[in-house]
């Protein structure tokens, strides 16, 4: 048993720093032979925005999950019946996570060297400044609705997050702005119940499989796998038209190649493919095997391959955005 517990602790350490590794060491090799210039503490504030959106798919995912767990007949349907919430140590990853990208901000999107650097109150002065403070703000408040009597309430400051992520990702001289903060929206909040979602799945059924009611844990599992198809389709749309918005049809196999963001979006695309193909393993193994528990092994994969999609989402969001040729 010890043995097991401690091959797992290695796999999470190796698996999490080579996830920080990607953001972190990502625009220097993504942008090598480009001509691109690189934005001072490009990795560090890429690393940020990964924990920032893993902060946000943890709760997302539970909040997603223990529903669907309510749904489903048994005395493992109610709140007993589901591990204990990481909510709280997602929401403070997050605040912190916030609070390091809003002091970038506070200073003219630079790395502070020192705190006298940081202007707080100048944050009230842009857009930027105003998104940053309300991402803070709502992973605090989160972190207060997660540990509270009625946790589920932590959905509205989440969605401010989501909300707010996709303003910024989108600035008013871009066109057509309030579009692509809605494909973003979408985006972004399907990947947070997928990735998420499945994360806490997988915790749930190894729960109740240690209460003898590995029938309900898979019960669950297949539940989930139908609704992660409509999630799927989602993502795929809206990943392709936010794509083709910032690269036109006509140059985008040369920007895919010849451009650190288009570089980084085939990686992870390759990665969302990757994910697919061990999802529709894993929903194979579900309903055929004659062991249902097989499923356990791929869907274990594809939330490590799911975790260096977000690694790879932090990266692009630090990149510089492809031109419009």
């Amino acid at each position: 048993m010890w043995r097991t517990g401690t091959g797992r602790a290695v796999a999470v350490l190796v698996l999490v720093t080579l996830a920080a590794l990607i953001p972190l060491l990502g625009p220097s090799a993504a942008l090598r032979g480009t001509g691109e210039a690189e934005a001072p503490g490009a990795g560090g504030m890429g690393l940020l925005r990964t924990v920032l959106f893993a902060a946000l798919c943890i709760p997302v995912g539970e909040l997603f999950v223990n529903r669907l767990a309510r749904s489903l007949p048994g005395p493992d349907s109610g709140p007993w019946g589901v591990p204990r919430s990481w909510s709280p140590l997602a929401a403070t990853a997050g605040f912190l996570a916030a609070l390091g990208l809003a002091s970038v901000v506070a200073t003219g999107n630079l790395v502070p060297d020192d705190l006298a650097d940081i202007d707080a109150g100048g944050l009230y002065a842009s857009r930027d400044g105003k998104l940053a403070l309300l991402e803070v703000n709502a992973f605090l408040l989160a972190g207060l609705c997660s540990g509270s009597r009625r946790p589920a309430t932590q959905v509205w400051p989440l969605a401010a997050v989501v909300v707010a992520e996709a303003l910024r990702a989108h600035p008013t001289t871009e066109h057509s702005p309030l579009i692509g903060s809605g494909l973003t929206v979408v985006h972004l909040l399907c990947a947070a119940l997928w990735a998420g979602g499945l994360l806490h799945a997988l915790r749930v059924l190894r729960l109740r499989h240690a209460r003898n009611g590995t029938a309900a844990g898979v019960a669950l599992l297949g539940l989930y796998a139908r609704v992660a198809v409509v999630l799927l389709a989602a993502i795929t749309a809206t990943g392709v038209c936010s794509s083709l918005r910032r690269m036109p049809p006509e140059t985008i196999l040369e920007q895919l190649t010849g451009t650190a963001y288009g570089r980084v979006l085939l990686a992870k695309v390759l990665l969302v493919a990757t994910v697919a193909a061990l999802a529709l393993w894993a929903r194979r193994r579900l309903r055929r095997a004659a062991d249902p528990l097989t499923a356990c092994a791929p869907a274990r994969a594809e939330v490590v391959a799911l975790g260096l999609v977000v690694a790879a989402s932090g990266l692009l969001t630090v990149l510089p955005v492809p031109i419009r040729w």
